[in-house]
C-alpha cells in the first residue's frame, strides 16, 4: 500500500512538471542509443554425418534425456522400430543429468560400441 502511494505521488509530479514545463530537454543534445541483443557470433556449420546404406546388423542407441514424461514414448519408439527393423539392435538408454547437461561417458560409449543414435529432447 505505501510503494502503491508514494508511485502515485512520483506520478503526479513528473505530470506536473512536464505540464508547467520544468522538464525539458536541449534540441542539441545527442544520446547514444545500444543495441540490447549485443553482437551475435557467427555462425558455424557442421554438416549431416553420411547415412548408412542399410541398418541391417548395426546398433542405434535411443538416447532418452529424461523429458518430462517421454520414458513411455522412448519405449514405444524402441519396440516400433525393433518390429520394422528386426536385424537392427536397438538399446534405449537414459543419459545422466538433464538434457541440457553433458553426458561424455554416454556419448564416448555410443562411438565405441554403436553405428548411431537417435537423441530425444522431449515435446
Amino acid at each position: 500500500m505505501k510503494n502503491g502511494k508514494l508511485w502515485l505521488l512520483n506520478t503526479v509530479l513528473f505530470i506536473s512538471a512536464l505540464l508547467t514545463g520544468t522538464v525539458t530537454a536541449a534540441p542539441d543534445e545527442k544520446i547514444t542509443v545500444m543495441n540490447p541483443r549485443g553482437i551475435m557470433p557467427a555462425i558455424k556449420q557442421i554438416p549431416m554425418a553420411d547415412r548408412p546404406g542399410s541398418l541391417d546388423g548395426k546398433t542405434i542407441y535411443i538416447v532418452d534425456t529424461k523429458f518430462a514424461n517421454t520414458k513411455p514414448f522412448v519405449i514405444a519408439v524402441r519396440d516400433n522400430l525393433a518390429a520394422a527393423y528386426p536385424k537392427t539392435t536397438w538399446i534405449s538408454i537414459d543419459k545422466v543429468g538433464g538434457y541440457m547437461q553433458d553426458d561424455p561417458n554416454l556419448w564416448a560409449e555410443i562411438k565405441a560400441k554403436g553405428h548411431g543414435a537417435i537423441v530425444l529432447l522431449g515435446h
